[in-house]
Parts: C-alpha cells; structure tokens; sequence
C-alpha cells in the first residue's frame, strides 16, 4: 500500500465537467475545499467528457496529461472534484504512483481534521470506515492467502476477508456508541419538551455565517473562519428571547452540494437536532451569487434526514457585502415573518431575528381544548409525556377536559396518527356536555 503523508501535500486537482457548459462554480468551491483542508495546489487540471470513463473516469489521454503534471510538480497526492469508484481509484493510484482522493475522501479528510468532541470523532470514523469498506481491494491485490507452512497457517481467510471482518466489527462497535448517544440527545430533548423549551436550530450552506450568527446571539465563542466547514460539531446554548421567554439555540454543520451519502447516515444523531427543532433558521450568504441554489441543495438534504416539515425563517446574513441593503423583516401575505436581512458580523439586525422568532414560534403553536374519552389513556399519557397539557378536569363520567398547547408541528402529528382532531370541544359548547356529544 502506498505510503500516506500526514501533512503539507502538494496537490494536482482534476475537475471533468460532464455538461455543455463548463462548472466554474462547483470548480471553486472545490478549491475553497482543498483550502479547508490544507493542502496546497500546484495544478489545475480540467476537462470534457459525455460520460465518465470506466478505467480512469478522465479517460486514457487526460490521464496521462496528470501523470506527466505530477511528475513535474512532484505532487503527493491527486484530488478529484467527482466521485470515483474503488476500481478507478486503484487504476489512476497505479498509473500515477501517488495517492488519489475524491471529492468523497477530500470532505471526510476535513472532517477528520475539525472533529473535537467524543461523538464528532466517532461519526467521522464511522464515516471514514464506511467508505474505506468498500475500498480495501486495492491495498492486498498481492496477497492470495494468509502465509501457511508450520506456525504459519491461519484461518483460511485471504487478507482481504480478514480485514473486511474486522472492519465490519468496528462499524458495528461504532454504531451501537452512537446508539447511546443518540439515546441521550433524546432523553436532553424530551427534559426540553417537558420543561416548554422550544429548540431553535441554525442551518444553512457551508460558510454561510451561521457560527458568527450563533456567537453574535450567545456569546459562545465557537470557532468562526471564513473556509469551508469550520464548524463540525454541534453546539447548543440557551437564549432569552425579548418576550421572556428562553429557547434553545443549536449551531450545526454545515451542508454542500454532493453531500455523501455516508456522511449523512453517520451524522444522522447529530442532524436530530435540526429534525426535532420547533423552528429552523436556514442562514443564506446573501453575498453569493449561487445563493438559490445553495438554498436548494440545503432543502434537498433536509428532506433527506426527515427534516424539510420544520417551519423555517430565511436569515440573509453578509448583506454589509451589498449595496444599499438595510437589515429588515420580509413578510408573507399573511404578515408572517418568512425572511430576515442581517450582517452578523457588524452586528446589524440580530434583534430583527429574534423578533422573527417570537412571532414564528407564536403562531406555530396550537391551543385548543379537547374532551377525551378514557379509553384512550395512551394518548392522554402521550399529551402529558409531550408537556402539552395546561389544565385538565375530570368529569363525572370519566371524560378527560383537556387544555393544550403544543406546536403546530406536532398537533398535525398526532392529528394524523392518533385522530386528535376528532376530540376538538367547539367553543360554544358546555363543557359539562361535552361527553354526552361531540367526543363520542
């Protein structure tokens, strides 16, 4: 196997554009990419194909073209703004005598380097182990069998079904620790619920402001750098918002286009965070050009971790990037606050963001009173478990006279799976009465 420099690589990076039209943007951000991660360009390679080639996915000419470039640059290493399958990898590792990484291998190379907490680095490796699975062909191509002769016969595994089970035993170990941290975010979630805590979470594109937002709101003092992905684990805090009333704040990662697969599963613990959220704040760069689409692709990945039915607020944060561009509120026809301009680096319009956030939160919660009759106890035990429930009486026949206040979010819910809605008390009706009619 090719030996692996931990630091200070020289970098050839190869972009294939597969379209007509050649993509500057995702060229860029991947450079901003290689930047993140330390490693310094010496060429830019780049090129047109209909469709990847199956051997080297450049094809045999711009192949040759790198290996000619790495020689003369004495590069250590090729990054390649697509993702390769395990034997392209090994074909172009062959043919260039250096080590060769994907846009896939580049992400969770920075990744690894951002990861501070216990369950940040357990995801970056199961992240890392996942996509190396399916890779260790290319390191024991040489090896048929274990050694035999006396003392020196094994199990009859080929090296590579002995590292394969190994590897599969870490996964497995991984996923069960994350397991139990997963077990504890909800136990800290349900305390949340219980205590009428709304869970406030910041969104948005890499590098889009959401960790100068986060310390600008609570003093924090998370690491903030104008490169991709500084931000890897998440950060929570409390935040009195101006009715009083507190809320909890989460600082997340952030998303990119091409986001791989791998790395969603195993920061789907950490992502919970966002899914269980009363309101999202979907942070934008107002400055980029590609604002649109980043704010697609963020949604893309939302819906994938069951997150897109969160109510969202669009914060335009860098405006101080623009010309005559003032903090404001932008409203729906409704009057409802859907979009707020900022700058959180000059701390300008951070009070508008929290008073977007009173009113989202206010209207997103559900008050009504319902009668519930007593064979349905699990979901009266459900109510209580969900700090929903504000008053309650007994009447003499055993119906339950239930006030509620809960979030939009989860009355549509229970409304959908335990026909919550059937149990409304119309408010010109006794409730005395209630039993003898409407929650029948």
């Amino acid at each position: 196997m090719l030996e692996r420099p931990e630091a200070g690589e020289r970098a050839v990076l190869v972009h294939l554009d597969l379209h007509a039209v050649t993509e500057k943007d995702e060229l860029q951000e991947f450079k901003e990419l290689v930047i993140s991660a330390g490693v310094d360009t010496v060429a830019v390679i780049s090129g047109a194909r209909r469709t990847p080639d199956s051997k080297y996915f450049v094809g045999t000419g711009k192949a040759e073209e790198i290996r000619e470039e790495v020689e003369r640059e004495e590069a250590d290493v090729v990054l390649v703004n697509h993702e390769l399958s395990p034997v392209q990898e090994r074909n172009l590792e062959h043919l260039l005598k250096c080590r060769v990484l994907d846009r896939t291998g580049l992400i969770l190379d920075i990744f690894a380097q951002r990861a501070r907490s216990h369950e940040g680095k357990l995801q970056v490796e199961l992240a890392q182990l996942q996509h190396l699975s399916t890779r260790l062909v290319r390191g024991w191509t040489h090896l048929e069998r274990q050694k035999g002769g006396i003392g020196l016969r094994g199990p009859g595994e080929t090296q590579l079904e002995t590292d394969r089970r190994l590897l599969n035993a870490r996964i497995k170990q991984l996923k069960s620790r994350l397991n139990k941290v997963r077990k504890q975010r909800e136990q800290s979630r349900r305390s949340r619920k219980r205590a009428d805590v709304p869970t406030v979470s910041l969104v948005g594109y890499t590098n889009a402001g959401k960790s100068t937002l986060f310390n600008q709101l609570t003093e924090a003092g998370v690491y903030v750098a104008d490169q991709l992905f500084a931000t890897l684990d998440p950060t929570l805090r409390r935040v009195n918002l101006p009715d009083k009333q507190p809320m909890v704040l989460a600082d997340t990662v952030g998303f990119i286009r091409h986001l791989p697969h791998d790395l969603v599963e195993s920061f789907r613990s950490t992502l919970q965070e966002t899914r269980e959220a009363d309101l999202l704040l979907h942070i934008v760069d107002a400055s980029s050009e590609d604002r649109q689409l980043n704010i697609e692709q963020v949604n893309l990945v939302l819906e994938e971790i069951g997150a897109d039915d969160c109510p969202q607020i669009e914060v335009y944060n860098k405006i101080d990037l623009l010309d005559g561009v003032t903090p404001y509120i932008e409203r729906d026809e409704n009057g409802i606050p859907v979009r707020v301009w900022v700058s959180a680096v000059q701390d300008k319009g951070l009070e508008l963001v929290l008073d977007a956030v009173v009113e989202r939160l206010q209207s997103e919660r559900v008050i009504e009173r319902i009668c519930l009759p007593s064979q349905q106890g699990r979901l009266h035990a459900r109510l209580y478990a969900l700090g929903a429930v504000q008053h309650e009486e007994v009447a003499a026949d055993g119906y339950w006279l239930m006030d509620l206040d809960l979030p939009r979010q989860t009355w549509d819910g229970l409304c959908k799976h335990e026909a919550l809605a059937d149990y409304i008390l119309p408010s010109d009706q006794d409730p005395r009465l209630a039993a003898g009619g409407e929650a029948q």
